[in-house]
């Protein structure tokens, strides 16, 4: 079994915040060794970019590659908080973290979102279970963009998935008509959908938090 790896797209001296960006792609017999070179791999480095440029240097976007191929319950959602304590660890400090996922990669980001750290969520053409309805995502502010053509990807499962999670938090559920699995054909609407949700949410949330931070006062404090 091959180890997961962070990949850096960009790191500000002074970031406010953190993306980490989750590929899909299948599981494939014989052989479960994740190449940077597979498509499925290759389809976020745009994606990855296009939010670092929507950053404008405010914030710090790394790439995971998985342990294994398709979805393994013992490696892949581990792969991502793996990734989480590794940014932490990276930046030297406590950030509010984003995650956008692709496949079975967008349903590692929403299963992963547990983590008190990350606060925003972009499930891309997601593999969902309707039983991922049921995680706990208060507090998270959640984006699924479902393609209507998708034939590896459920849209009604994730329709499904969107209705349940929003009795605990907010979740935007957004379709592309005739958008397809590999967001190929109407990449454009994806990748955009997905940088300016997660940077625009993520900035708003490190101000609210510092903003909250100045209200308690120094610790001790009591008015």
């Amino acid at each position: 079994m091959s180890r997961a790896r962070l990949i850096r797209t960009r790191r500000p001296h002074k970031a406010q915040a953190a993306v980490i960006v989750l590929h899909g792609g299948g599981g494939r017999r014989g052989n479960m060794m994740v190449r940077p070179t597979q498509l499925s791999v290759l389809r976020m480095i745009p994606i990855a970019w296009r939010i670092a440029l929507r950053g404008r240097g405010k914030v710090a976007v790394f790439r995971l590659l998985n342990s294994s191929r398709g979805w393994d319950v013992q490696h892949t959602p581990v792969d991502a908080h793996w990734a989480i304590a590794e940014v932490r660890e990276q930046l030297g400090r406590e950030l509010p973290i984003g995650l956008v996922g692709h496949s079975l990669g967008g349903r590692a980001a929403l299963l992963a979102a547990t983590d008190p750290s990350v606060t925003t969520v972009v499930a891309l053409n997601p593999y969902l279970y309707a039983s991922d309805g049921h995680t706990d995502l208060s507090g998270t502010d959640v984006l699924i963009v479902h393609g209507t053509a998708d034939r590896v990807a459920s849209p009604q499962v994730a329709g499904r998935v969107a209705e349940l999670l929003r009795s605990r938090t907010a979740v935007t559920l957004t379709w592309v008509e005739g958008g397809k699995h590999a967001m190929l054909s109407q990449y454009r609407r994806f990748d955009a959908a997905a940088a300016e949700f997660v940077i625009s949410h993520l900035l708003a949330s490190r101000i609210t938090s510092s903003s909250a931070r100045r209200a308690d006062g120094p610790s001790g404090y009591q008015g």
